[in-house]
Formats: structure tokens, C-alpha cells, sequence
């Protein structure tokens, strides 16, 4: 009995955890499954299930919004993701190099990280004002007038991946600069001695042997990227039009605003199947970067 114990132990003791995170994992979906082909309304205080299988299918190939939000939310993704790599990296070999206050440089660097999403939006709304707004504040000084940096359709977008970029560039540097921390010391003192210069230990040794942990920092950040709704429901709510629409705030406005939970439940399979799509290309990018994890 006790041999049968000690070979079965693992499941003894990781199974019911296992099986209660998967029932907690499969039940919601399959519900969402079953929303995103009915029609749901309330009547005299009692839910209504109609199952109308192609309605909300069609509603979301007839979106225009929706496609809209989904080119906006793709831009936002890449172009994020892509100067926040670039910065964190570079970020991360700067502290990593200096033997002073590499603490406290940590410390500050990653403040934007643990600020509330309430308080950045708030605060970069203020700094973004028209009127009185610390960037127009410095374009009125140096002659080149006030920007209507939330309310042009042109700039509004732009505007929200700066905030992003200020927000999650630390957590970029955070993983990049662990890893830039586990290099091997050896083999950096061994490039120096035979005569390499800083440009070729960063270029030739430090960033090649960062490419899984680069990797792994943009497919984190790609996900979350993919994912953004507070920054934009807070500075412009998706506007001005649709210039700043994405997919999390259109799906968040279809189910709370127009209170169709039926569509809103087929937006989000879209948006499962996108972000899925989005990660395998992501794998496929980091493994031709030569990221294998």
C-alpha cells in the first residue's frame, strides 16, 4: 500500500488542484461558446437564450469597427512592442555596465511599472492638456504653438503609444536586465582581453546571447500590448471617431454600452483566435531570431 502511495504520490497531491483549475479554465469558455451563438436578452427580470447561431457571426463579419479596431490594435501592438525591445535593451546594458547606484537606477527605472493605470492616464491627460499642458507649455515657448495631441486623429494614436512605451519599457528592462546580469563574466573579459571594443561585446556578444530573453520579452509584452484598455479608455475612450479604437474597448462597449452579450461573446472568440494568431507569429519570429525557448 505504501509502495502504491509513494509511486502515485504526485497525483495524490497535484491532482485535485489540477482538476479544479481546469474545470475553472473550461467551464468559462465553454459558456462563452454558448453566448457567442445566442441571442441573450432580459425580460420581466429573467434571462432570454435564443439560439440563433449565425446572427453574431454575421454582425462581426459586417463590422466595420471592428476591423478598424483591429488594424488600430495591431499598429499599437507592433509599434509598442518594437521601441519598447529597443529601449529596455539598451536601458539594461547601461545599468549593467555602471558600479555605482545600480540599485537605486533599478528602483526609479521600474516606478512607471507599479503605478496604477488610473493614475497614468490621469497624469499623462494633464501633461497632454491643450491648454495648459507641459509639452504645449514647451511647443508655445519655442514658437511652434499648442498641439491638439488627444484630439487629432492623426496624433491620437501616436500619443497613446508614447504613454505605453513610458509604461511598459520598464518591464522590458526588467527581464532583459536580469538576464544581461546572468551573462557569463568570463566570456565578456575574455572578448576584452583580446582587444574588443565596447561596440563589438555588445553588438557581437552581449545581444546574441540575449536573443531567448529578448524573445521572451516580446512575446510578453506582445500579449499584453494585444490585450490594452485602460490607457486608451482613459486619455481618449477610442476616439477622436475611431482613430484610437481597439479591440478590448470596442468588445468593452459592445457588452456594457449596447448590452449585447451574445456579439459581445463572438467578439471575444475574434479576439482569442486574433491574439492566438498574433502569438504563433510572434514564436515563429523569435525562433528566426534564434530564441528556441
Amino acid at each position: 500500500m505504501s509502495d502504491f502511495i509513494n509511486r502515485h504520490f504526485k497525483w495524490f497531491t497535484l491532482g485535485p488542484a489540477a482538476l479544479l483549475l481546469l474545470l475553472l479554465t473550461v467551464y468559462p469558455i465553454i459558456n462563452l461558446f454558448f453566448m457567442a451563438v445566442s441571442t441573450i436578452r432580459f425580460e420581466q427580470a429573467q434571462e432570454v437564450w435564443l439560439f440563433t447561431p449565425y446572427r453574431n457571426f454575421q454582425t462581426l463579419i459586417n463590422d466595420e469597427i471592428f476591423r478598424i479596431a483591429l488594424i488600430n490594435t495591431v499598429i499599437f501592438a507592433v509599434a509598442s512592442v518594437i521601441i519598447e525591445t529597443v529601449l529596455g535593451l539598451a536601458i539594461a546594458i547601461l545599468v549593467a555596465s555602471v558600479t555605482a547606484f545600480k540599485g537605486i537606477m533599478r528602483t526609479v527605472l521600474i516606478i512607471p511599472v507599479l503605478m496604477p493605470p488610473v493614475a497614468i492616464g490621469s497624469m499623462w491627460k494633464l501633461m497632454y492638456s491643450y491648454d495648459f499642458g507641459v509639452f504645449n507649455q514647451f511647443f508655445t515657448w519655442i514658437g511652434y504653438g499648442p498641439v491638439n495631441w488627444l484630439g487629432s486623429p492623426s496624433l491620437a494614436l501616436i500619443s497613446v503609444i508614447i504613454v505605453d512605451i513610458w509604461h511598459w519599457t520598464p518591464f522590458v528592462f526588467l527581464i532583459l536586465f536580469a538576464a544581461v546580469e546572468g551573462l557569463p563574466k568570463e566570456v565578456i573579459e575574455a572578448a576584452r582581453v583580446d582587444g574588443a571594443t565596447n561596440r563589438d561585446i555588445t553588438f557581437k556578444i552581449i545581444i546574441p546571447l540575449l536573443k531567448p530573453a529578448i524573445a521572451v520579452a516580446m512575446l510578453f509584452r506582445t500579449i499584453l500590448a494585444f490585450k490594452v484598455f485602460d490607457q486608451i479608455f482613459l486619455l481618449t475612450s477610442g476616439g477622436p471617431g475611431t482613430s484610437t479604437e481597439v479591440v478590448s474597448l470596442h468588445l468593452y462597449k459592445v457588452f456594457f454600452a449596447q448590452n449585447d452579450m451574445g456579439y459581445g461573446a463572438m467578439l471575444s472568440l475574434a479576439v482569442i483566435a486574433a491574439t492566438i494568431a498574433f502569438l504563433l507569429v510572434g514564436q515563429r519570429a523569435s525562433a528566426a531570431f534564434g530564441g528556441k525557448n
